[in-house]
């Protein structure tokens, strides 16, 4: 038997802090916490299923492939057997676990056989958190979490890395800029969240002219 929303909510809130304890700093409970509010934001103006919103943007990163030997399929998995413990149904279940599947960037970067009004809000709120002023703090976080350079002119960005070539790279962090976070404003699908993009967008460039000013020693 299906609980109450609310206590659906709360069981999942719970149930995502406990998993991400001790997780890497852009991939936290901080992290679920901003995308979650910001898809129900987007949600209220979009009109998306809010159970669906609600528990794909909460188990959205239950356990991002990157940390877990490039598994995919643990994320899904994972939110499966949780949603399970709740009572309910397969169709809910399995409408949330194709969210998290189709999420990522890199998941974009290859063949996607499905596409839902809940998965463009709950993605784009994620796609939001990683640009403006957090998304820069959040490249630079994970940067140094993979011990990469900040920057080498030597390295040139990859601007048509294919999913596989996505996954593994070691780029500089400056770079990812330009391979992903730059590219994501273009790429949001819901109205509210192109709005949303647009100034954090305009905070990325302005970092950018201030990080090759300070680079170069310029007054």
């Amino acid at each position: 038997m299906q609980m109450d929303f609310d206590i659906i909510k709360e069981k999942t809130i719970s149930f995502v802090k406990d998993t991400l304890q001790g997780a890497e700093a852009g991939h936290d409970w901080f992290h679920i916490e901003r995308v979650y509010k910001t898809a129900l934001s987007i949600n209220t103006k979009e009109g998306g299923d809010l159970l669906l919103v609600t528990l794909a943007a909460l188990l959205h990163d239950i356990a991002d492939s990157k940390f877990n030997n490039g598994d995919e399929e643990i994320g899904p998995r994972l939110a499966g057997n949780f949603l399970r413990t709740l009572g309910l149904t397969a169709a809910v279940i399995l409408e949330v676990q194709q969210i998290i599947k189709n999420l990522s960037y890199k998941a974009s970067l290859g063949e996607i056989g499905f596409s839902s009004k809940e998965l463009d809000i709950v993605q784009d709120a994620d796609r939001l958190d990683a640009i403006g002023a957090i998304g820069i703090a959040r490249a630079f976080t994970y940067g140094g979490y993979k011990n990469r350079v900040l920057y080498d002119p030597e390295i040139k960005p990859d601007l048509n890395m294919s999913k596989e070539a996505y996954k593994n790279s070691e780029a500089p962090t400056i770079n990812h800029f330009y391979e992903k976070l730059l590219r994501l404003k273009d790429l949001m699908k819901t109205r509210t969240g192109k709005e949303l993009a647009e100034q954090r967008h305009q905070f990325m460039l302005l970092y950018l002219n201030q990080f090759y000013s300070e680079r170069e020693c310029e007054s």
